[in-house]
């Protein structure tokens, strides 16, 4: 091979920019020394770089002997230009040659001093490809204008990344999960200056801080940031989130069937034990009967007349959302990118991926039942729950002093309680409801039925490059401010009776405690909400159901006392004083409430899990 001067062989002998004129077939060769491997022909393409051993000693089928040992040498690497994040020039220094055996069985360890750049790239584990590290190739060549060049090169791809955020605001939760948000900070701030993010910070200094601001900032100044990264637990998230949409998404009311919801609505006297299911008529839902919101915390009627911003218009498709895990169970980083591990979530954050993500609008119209107000307005992004779920997160605000602790004693003090409500709920049917439900056995003969033997699912999780969260359909709404058009015609269905719990789930919601999730086949953007009602039961069988959910491969939906129905929106109301909602993992009171799903309305920083 022939080698020239300058240390350039083939393609390109200059120091330009390899790609000039956007032909991918156009490369720089090189020869370098690649730290602790030795000399290799390190070559640029359109996609990355790659390289092969120049000098090494090489023995029959590529294999070398150390004491005794054999070994396959690595003569071919590569590294794609999606997965670097940062490349700097470290002047001049030691390259660590190979150490390897020689024919006579010694090492060998051949080091030199040299001008050096690295590349810092995304490591994938074969066996937890979920899971993201930071790595780090080290290039030495004794030319130091070849080593710029090179460094200027992949810098000038890497920059026309539009991809890739270039300015962040980041809120941190100081007390979040274990009071490690500032900790956890300052572990992954310096990969953002590797990658040159610049990132202004912010951290809170009172419940809901950080929703005021976003609230009150401009769409000017908001728009001089690619995203906001929230630095804690799901609940600090939703406080980002509603900071956001409550006053600039534009949205109608959720819908509700015609005999039922809403201020104007009289009082029921109605007392109702055993649950029953009653098919209603299609929906007449009417766009012009719901008022855009503008958002705030207690929203009431505005013009639908009301123009966005063109500044910054929402949904915005280049403004993500980011999460840095540091909160108690951080289930919508374990949804979205497979990991609950700060590195891993910044790493996404840093490469610019993306991924679109359902959120549910849940309006209250009602804190109580003798109540007269204005309907309030939260946006989710991963579950909202009444009965046990509120019970839990109320009992929990109680021991706040024993961290994400106070989670398990709660729920357990809760479970032994085995508390049900009367309540009400209506959901919009999108597809046919199996019969399966205990809505056909009555309670003469639910002690001779089995209930609660689970069944093995038949389910598809959701992963990367997802196929249904991809797939565009008109059953579903994504982002306009009606989903009016895609819901004539569907049917509201009504259960009413006792429960022991009323939820929605956005998403999966796997965490550490639910490795499945409640819902293990929810999709991040197919555009449902999974309304799962758990009806009054003995408690052992419920104890059966929180078992199979804690279970990695169990079903904790498939019982006769669960109903699970897939819909775009429902609606609900206690026939008790006042009900206590978990909304992704905050207080919200609620005796009357409707919700809606807005399908992949915010973008996050994430992939999707690869596994």
């Amino acid at each position: 091979m022939e080698r020239k001067e300058n240390g350039l062989i083939g393609g390109n002998s200059h120091p330009n920019p390899p790609f000039p004129d956007g032909d991918e077939g156009s490369v720089l060769s090189s020869n370098f020394f690649l730290d602790h491997v030795g000399e290799v022909l390190l070559t640029h393409t359109a996609d990355g770089l790659s390289w092969k051993l120049v000098d090494s000693l090489h023995y029959e089928d590529d294999k070398f002997s150390c004491l005794g040992l054999k070994f396959v040498s690595d003569n071919k690497s590569e590294v794609n230009f999606a997965d670097v994040y940062a490349v700097d020039f470290i002047d001049w220094g030691l390259v660590h040659g190979s150490v390897l055996a020689s024919a006579e069985g010694s090492i060998l360890d051949h080091s030199s001093e040299m001008y050096r750049f690295t590349v810092h790239f995304v490591h994938k584990a074969k066996t937890q490809s979920s899971l993201w590290t930071p790595s780090v190739y080290t290039f030495g060549h004794k030319n130091l204008e070849i080593c710029k060049t090179w460094v200027n090169q992949i810098n000038a791809y890497l920059n026309v990344e539009a991809k890739r955020p270039k300015s962040l605001l980041v809120f941190i939760h100081p007390r979040s999960g274990k009071g490690q948000g500032c900790r956890i900070w300052e572990a992954v701030a310096p990969l953002f200056s590797q990658a040159k993010v610049k990132t202004k910070v912010i951290v809170t200094e009172r419940a809901g801080h950080a929703r005021d601001i976003l609230a009150s900032i401009t769409n000017r100044d908001l728009s001089l940031y690619d995203g906001v990264v929230a630095v804690g637990g799901d609940g600090f998230f939703n406080e980002i989130l509603n900071g956001i949409l409550l006053s600039r998404h534009k949205a109608s009311y959720p819908p509700a069937p015609a005999d039922s919801m809403h201020p104007a609505e009289s009082e029921w006297k109605v007392s109702i034990h055993n649950v029953e299911r009653t098919i209603l008529e299609p929906s007449d839902y009417n766009q012009d009967d719901c008022p855009l919101l503008t958002g705030s915390e207690h929203v009431g009627p505005q013009s639908p007349n009301c123009e966005q911003d063109p500044e910054f218009p929402f949904p915005n498709e280049m403004f993500r959302f980011g999460i840095i895990p540091a909160g108690s169970t951080d289930a919508i980083v374990i949804c979205t990118t497979g990991a609950r591990d700060p590195v891993t979530s910044a790493l996404h954050i840093i490469l610019g991926k993306r991924v679109h993500l359902d959120i549910a609008q849940v309006v209250r119209w009602k804190e109580t039942q003798s109540s007269n107000e204005e309907p309030c307005v939260r946006y989710a992004a991963s579950f909202a729950g009444y009965g046990f779920y509120g019970d839990v997160i109320t009992e929990s605000e109680k021991y706040r002093w024993m961290g994400p602790k106070r989670y398990d004693y709660a729920g357990t003090k809760v479970f032994l309680q085995h508390r049900s409500y009367e309540a009400e709920v209506n959901y919009l049917e999108v597809e046919s409801e199996t019969e399966s439900s205990s809505l056909e056995t009555g309670p003469q003969d639910s002690n001779t039925t089995v209930w609660c033997l689970p069944k093995k699912p038949d389910r598809a999780s959701c992963l990367a490059n997802c196929v249904v969260c991809n797939s565009k359909s008109d059953d579903t709404m994504v982002g306009p401010p009606s989903l009016a058009p895609n819901l004539k015609g569907l049917k509201w269905s009504r259960s009413k009776g006792r429960f022991l719990s009323v939820g929605a789930a956005v998403i999966s919601c796997r965490n550490e405690k639910a490795p499945d999730g409640l819902v293990a086949d929810a999709h991040l953007s197919d555009g449902f909400l999974h309304l799962i009602l758990i009806k009054d039961c003995p408690h052992p069988f419920y104890l059966w159901h929180l078992i199979q959910l804690a279970r990695r491969g169990g079903d904790p939906l498939d019982f006769k006392f669960v109903e699970h129905h897939k819909t775009p929106a429902f609606t609900f109301k206690s026939f008790g004083k006042e009900g206590v909602w978990n909304v992704d993992g905050e207080l919200f009171l609620a005796h009357q409430l409707s919700a809606q799903v807005f399908r992949g309305l915010v973008s996050l920083f994430a992939t999707g899990p690869l596994e």
